[in-house]
């Protein structure tokens, strides 16, 4: 490294560390994060799909922050996303600690300072620099960017156990409603009907829009282009170029197999099958190696079946979902007839931001449960989803299941989930909640 190149970096580092702690903070939508967003010691690591709103939930860590006093100068920001940092090295980044602490050396050992890094990951060896600062220095740390680059099991072996992670996703239905300005009630499940008409108009809304920021308010047609880019974008860069995939066909034939059949069942050796059918060839360890890093990215999330046993678990086919209900519509453009798909999508997306540990559940007598979730603190519950169980035979069937499954499973609850009040079944066994599913979304809890 030259001098003068040193010195560039110097001073654009210097540029960037002013412009962070001047430009005014954006104004967004508050995110809601379940459980600890920091623990002392440990560096929060940021993850989450492309554009589900990484950068904006930095900025609301510092906007926190100042809400409870802590001075504007006490919460640098750096966006290391710059082509004039291209070449950085973590040698660097020392030189933007020294800097910092010239401008305010009263704050050196006496008070905390959080520090917000956006697009670390662009910076080689960046993990022995947010160390050695954690260590030695009064410091709280936010790091975020690209999803596929700080996978969680990579942090956490970088950062030997001082990472602390929270992801981001599309908004859910309680961010989307306050993003619109609509109301929150605090008791959904009891709502005059002109209110829960309203409410279940804008979950229509929310189930066909998804969640991602960007996509709010757009024209349809707009709308579907900008998430067809955010998949392309996803399927290239988080991927292609870092795990250097070849068969980008074989690729984009699995990310429209599985966004375009939400919550259907997946096979790799009937996907593996019909490729080769189409004349593509494909290894079927390419599409288990896809299908993973598919899901590291955020883009896809698999759910596998419920067993002690890991063979049965392997063999049988997962349950795929887009990462919001929003992305279906790429593939997929019957809304009528993909909303029960969507409400699925939803319910799941609810269950990760909550940190439960999902899986489907496929009884002795081959009945099944769409989700069994198990949260931290031992609590189960068995969930089945459905838009319309109304009818005699449909609200039959779900409600056989959630039984079947709860001998199966007796310590779980069970709970019935709806697209609307109106399609609640006549009557449900002992034991087994019914409510629309923006009831249970809204209620925050487990």
């Amino acid at each position: 490294m030259t001098d003068d190149a040193t010195a560039r970096y110097r001073t654009r580092l210097a540029e960037k560390l002013a412009e962070g702690l001047a430009a005014p903070l954006p104004d967004a939508t508050r995110r809601r994060v379940h459980g600890a967003v920091h623990l002392k010691g440990k560096a929060t690591a940021v993850v989450g799909m492309r554009r589900a709103g990484k950068t904006t939930f930095l900025h609301q860590i510092r906007r926190e922050r100042m809400a409870h006093g802590v001075p504007r100068h006490r919460l640098p920001y750096i966006n290391f996303e710059d082509e004039q940092l291209v070449g950085l090295g973590a040698e660097h980044l020392a030189f933007l600690l020294e800097e910092y602490y010239r401008r305010f050396p009263s704050t050196r050992g006496r008070e905390t300072v959080t520090w917000c890094l956006d697009e670390i990951q662009t910076v080689p060896g960046w993990e022995r620099f947010v160390r050695r600062v954690l260590d030695e220095e009064q410091v709280e740390v936010f790091v975020s960017g690209s999803s596929a680059a700080l996978l969680s099991r990579e942090v956490a072996t970088a950062m030997r156990g001082r990472a602390w992670e929270v992801v981001i996703h599309p908004f859910g239905f309680e961010e989307y409603l306050r993003h619109h300005d609509l109301l929150v009630p605090a008791r959904p499940s009891f709502l005059p009907a002109r209110e829960r008409s309203a409410l279940e108009r804008a979950f229509l809304e929310y189930l066909m829009v998804g969640g991602f920021p960007e996509a709010q308010g757009l024209a349809a047609a707009t709308r579907i282009r900008m998430l067809a880019d955010y998949v392309d974008v996803a399927m290239l860069r988080d991927v292609v170029e870092r795990h250097s995939v070849s068969n980008v066909a074989g690729l984009r034939w699995l990310v429209r197999h599985l966004l375009g059949n939400a919550g259907g069942m997946f096979s790799v050796e009937k996907f593996h099958a019909a490729l080769r059918s189409q004349g593509l060839s494909i290894a079927r360890d390419t599409v288990h190696q896809l299908l993973a890093h598919l899901g590291d990215c955020f883009l896809v999330r698999a759910v596998w079946l419920e067993s002690r046993s890991e063979r049965r678990r392997m063999v049988n086919p997962r349950k795929a979902y887009p990462v919001d209900p929003g992305l279906m519509r790429i593939y997929q453009r019957d809304e009528e007839a993909d909303i029960g798909h969507a409400l699925e999508t939803a319910v799941l997306i609810e269950l990760e931001r909550r940190g439960a540990a999902v899986t489907y559940v496929r009884t002795r007598d081959d009945h099944e449960v769409d989700f069994l979730a198990r949260y931290a603190g031992g609590a189960a519950e068995l969930i089945q989803v459905c838009a319309d169980p109304s009818g005699e035979a449909a609200g039959e069937r779900e409600l056989r299941a959630l039984v079947a499954a709860g001998r199966a499973y007796p310590k779980a609850r069970k709970r019935l989930l709806t697209l609307t009040r109106d399609r609640l079944p006549a009557s449900a066994p002992r034991g087994v909640a019914v409510e629309p599913a923006y009831v249970w979304l809204l209620g925050g809890g487990q």
